[in-house]
């Protein structure tokens, strides 16, 4: 599964394509960051993003978009300007009959290291280990956007073929499905008692 996901931002907007095997083997394929400069008026900035991202969907023709989900912060500014690139994203997928999967920061740090409170650097860390990359990538919105990729592709791959009991998987990755498991067991038991 070919995922491209995007962290939201006007002035930085990361991007990352990444190649998912059903064992659940990532690869990356491509990564950047679209840049506006502030003092650019809002209009050409949301264009020259949107730009960004349409190329790169031309270019690498994924099978979905993943994007971080918007999510309240003290700064109404930056919170406008993350919401505006996203329906950017959102409206270049559209065009495309591309679907698209929102997720939230914590569901991104879960999946790749295990830990929804995990911060910037150990989610960085683990992204340049999944793929495999001798340095982390930077700056930190390009490796989020990959990390926003990896996550949906694993919450949406299938367990790993062959019955091994996942002993391929990476610790995130066998934490994920842990908990994976372990909401889909608790779920049981609620839907019985209705």
């Amino acid at each position: 599964m070919r995922v491209l996901g995007i962290d939201p931002g006007l002035t930085r907007c990361g991007v990352g394509v990444v190649d998912v095997r059903p064992d659940r083997k990532a690869t990356l394929v491509a990564v950047t960051v679209i840049r506006t400069p502030p003092t650019m008026p809002l209009e050409e900035r949301l264009l020259a993003v949107g730009n960004g991202i349409e190329e790169l969907l031309d270019a690498h023709t994924p099978a979905i978009v993943a994007i971080e989900r918007v999510f309240a912060q003290h700064n109404l500014r930056t919170v406008m300007g993350t919401a505006q690139v996203s329906g950017v994203a959102l409206h270049a997928a559209a065009k495309r009959g591309l679907s698209v999967a929102l997720h939230t920061p914590s569901e991104v740090k879960a999946a790749i290291t295990g830990y929804g409170s995990a911060d910037k650097k150990q989610v960085q860390a683990m992204v340049a280990r999944i793929l495999g990359l001798a340095e982390v990538p930077k700056p930190a919105d390009a490796a989020d956007a990959l990390a926003i990729a990896i996550c949906h592709a694993w919450r949406g791959a299938p367990a790993s073929p062959g019955g091994d009991g996942g002993a391929d998987l990476t610790p995130a990755q066998a934490a994920w499905r842990a908990a994976e498991r372990s909401s889909r067991a608790s779920a049981v038991p609620r839907r019985l008692a209705r």
